[in-house]
């Protein structure tokens, strides 16, 4: 897949505070580094106003990139996992508020963890925007920054190219989601799946994405079928031929998928292709024909039927862009 998706350059600039919290740095860059094992492009650097910190739990973290010398460009996140915060009124160094101000001017995405929001907060970038923090810290941020739009109950929230989570766990929900929208669902369901996420949540923690949902169970078997229909929605099966892939018969394969989903292989397929066709028809410029083609769908009459039976408008109506705004 090209490092140009969705405009993305696939470069995650990890920007090391001192005092960082290890699970808001570790939790996300996981995320990034496994989407990068499974051919997503990305490339993790790490950067810092000095090196040899320390982190909040004691771990000296060292090999970090210094800011001047690290030039943020279009496309590029900037990953500012939260520090512990000591209260005094100068939260963070002036020349980190700088870099992080000058790498979103420069047309980078920024997104924070947990106390990483004061970061962005101090360089302006919060204001008029929606965004969230660590539930503790809600009030706070709203005193300190009044124009930001605080959202409480919120894992994570994306406003334009500005991205926040609650911390934390939060911290690898909000970087899942960055990978489903830059690489696509199928890549985030496999990275959840190898961190042994049970469930990736969206920022309400409410509607998730039908390739991750129905997911949140150990039964290997079952999990081989969702990750075959996932990686030919194009294509018709038998639900003998799923039964091979399980290593089941078909009634014990319809058995385990509805023990553990709720639901048969062939509605769980049904959700996949419904889910990619809307991705397909609000994200790209392919008629409907192709798209319909693309997701298994016998032709554009068909998924024009089933587009209104399950979102309640025409696929022309779902063809509002879904790329982020700056």
């Amino acid at each position: 897949m090209s490092d140009e998706t969705n405009g993305c350059t696939g470069r995650v600039l990890v920007l090391v505070l001192p005092e960082v919290n290890l699970l808001d740095l570790g939790g996300p860059v996981q995320v990034f580094d496994a989407a990068a094992h499974f051919g997503g492009g990305y490339r993790l650097e790490y950067v810092g106003e000095a090196d040899g910190l320390r982190s909040a739990q004691g771990l000296r973290l060292a090999g970090l990139a210094p800011l001047p010398t690290t030039r943020p460009v279009a496309g590029d996140l900037v990953l500012v996992p939260g520090p512990r915060l000591t209260g005094s009124d100068r939260l963070v160094e002036p020349a980190v508020v700088r870099w992080v101000r000058e790498a979103y001017d420069a047309g980078a995405r920024v997104a924070s963890v947990c106390t990483g929001a004061a970061v962005l907060g101090e360089a302006g970038l919060l204001d008029g925007r929606l965004c969230t923090t660590h539930w503790s810290l809600t009030s706070a941020m709203r005193e300190r920054y009044p124009r930001a739009r605080v959202r409480e109950a919120a894992l994570y929230v994306h406003d334009g190219r500005i991205s926040t989570s609650a911390g934390i766990s939060s911290g690898i929900d909000l970087a899942l989601s960055l990978v489903e929208r830059d690489r696509g669902p199928e890549l985030a369901a496999r990275v959840a799946r190898e961190l042994v996420l049970y469930l990736r949540r969206d920022g309400d923690a409410t509607q998730i994405s039908p390739f991750l949902r129905h997911r949140d169970h150990v039964h290997p078997a079952v999990h081989r079928v969702q990750d075959h229909l996932a990686q030919h929605l194009d294509a018709a099966f038998t639900l003998r031929e799923l039964a091979g892939v399980a290593g089941l018969s078909p009634r014990g394969l319809t058995r385990a998928f509805t023990a553990v989903t709720g639901i048969t292989p062939f509605v769980y397929q049904r959700q996949l292709r419904l889910e990619r066709a809307r991705s397909l028809l609000s994200g790209t410029d392919l008629t409907v024909e192709a798209v319909a083609a693309r997701c298994g769908f016998r032709d554009a009459r068909q998924l024009r039927r089933v587009v209104a039976d399950a979102f309640g408008v025409p696929p022309s109506r779902l063809r509002a862009p879904l790329r982020p705004t700056a």
